[in-house]
């Protein structure tokens, strides 16, 4: 496994059927309680975290879904969560103290930026928000306390591409760490630790489970340095993903990358469709060519994945509304990364503080599912037609 191509890990990684009778997949083991044999036994277990000595510390399955992922993105070890916020959380909690600063994009995930201007603040530690096009420009930020980096490229509403490997060079030369929210691309499209990251973290629950049905996170680290702190605080937090979910996690790796190219064309040929609309003032897709972040997504990223946005020309709410009411295969919903294709208005200029967002109309995000492209592309000419009739 390990000269082994993205595709065979993903088959074969986290496997181990002759230490499960010959089955192909790792059971279930729905554990709280483990037994030991003797005192000896029980006290050699002491408090490592290898091995198996109380179920939330981690099973089997848990552990072969860590070992799945972490070789998938050649990283040291894996630490799995309840969530992708969990994953997120746990790892600041873990890497950072009182009195240290922080610096996280401007574009990051709500949940993300919430606990950082609430939470974390609340523990005596600054976040300042940066703008994710600044790129190398960030060691004017940079302070004798930075303690961490948070990059996510693109940002999962606005869709900028950030120079990760020159945001990294900064924080490396002033002694931070950087941490990657590195859902939209996955492993397979973007390699982290290729790029100077010190840790990935995953909202599995989106393309890596890819069914819709699991709550999921991952935390994939570079080095034993940056592991064993953040498995010690996920231990000490209560941080643990379930067992059943953790079992659908490993299961939806095995088809990620055939999903993940279907959902790559699919968005595609909507984004090119949608650019040709009068409605449509700008689609932000990174792959695209005329995208302002094409490029350094082309240098950095072998993929796209099935997530991206438009901005409509200016209209009234209610005129959004007939466009988005009455949908029948998009569906209106929060997460994306299933099979289902899914549309959602969004707010971006409520939230940023470190830049403006101004667009002449409504950004509605999209997620491109596993549906037939044509009938997508017919139930949005049919939402444009509404939207036409209510202006």
């Amino acid at each position: 496994m390990k000269d082994a191509k993205p595709d065979t890990i993903l088959t074969h990684a986290g496997n181990d059927p002759a230490a499960n009778h010959g089955i192909v997949n790792p059971p279930v083991y729905h554990a709280s309680t483990v037994l030991f044999p003797t005192v000896a036994a029980l006290e050699s277990a002491g408090h490592s975290f290898d091995g198996t000595r109380y179920g939330r510390i981690g099973t089997p399955t848990t552990r072969a879904l860590e070992q799945a992922v972490a070789a998938l993105e050649g990283g040291y070890r894996a630490v799995s969560a309840p969530s992708g916020l969990g994953a997120i959380t746990t790892t600041l909690l873990a890497l950072v103290r009182t009195g240290d600063h922080v610096l996280v994009t401007d574009s990051v995930y709500g949940p993300t930026r919430l606990f950082c201007a609430d939470m974390l603040t609340r523990l005596g530690v600054e976040t300042e928000f940066y703008d994710p096009l600044i790129g190398a420009g960030i060691a004017g930020l940079m302070r004798p306390n930075t303690r961490i980096v948070f990059v996510e490229s693109p940002g999962s509403l606005t869709f900028e591409i950030q120079d990760v490997p020159a945001i990294a060079s900064a924080a490396k030369a002033a002694g931070a760490l950087v941490l990657m929210d590195n859902t939209w691309a996955t492993p397979l499209y973007f390699r982290p630790f290729d790029h100077g990251v010190d840790v990935s973290i995953h909202a599995a629950t989106k393309y890596m489970v890819g069914h819709s049905d699991t709550m999921l996170g991952m935390i994939v680290c570079r080095d034993r340095e940056t592991w064993d702190p953040i498995k010690k605080s996920a231990v000490q937090l209560g941080t643990c993903a379930g067992p059943d979910d953790v079992y659908l996690g490993l299961r939806g790796l095995r088809t990620m990358s055939v999903r993940l190219g279907r959902h790559q064309e699919t968005a595609l040929t909507l984004a090119r469709w949608l650019q040709q609309r009068p409605e449509v003032e700008r689609v932000l897709h990174p792959a695209l060519p005329d995208d302002p972040g094409h490029a350094l997504w082309r240098r950095d990223f072998t993929g796209a994945s099935g997530l991206f946005a438009m901005i409509l020309k200016p209209c009234s709410r209610s005129a959004m509304a007939a466009f988005l009411d009455h949908m029948e295969l998009f569906g209106m919903g929060y997460s994306w990364g299933g099979y289902e294709s899914l549309i959602l208005p969004a707010h971006p200029e409520n939230i940023r503080t470190a830049t403006r967002w101004s667009a002449p109309g409504p950004l509605i995000r999209l997620h491109a599912g596993l549906e037939d492209v044509n009938d997508l592309i017919a139930d949005l000419d049919r939402g444009f037609q509404r939207l036409a009739a209510a202006a």
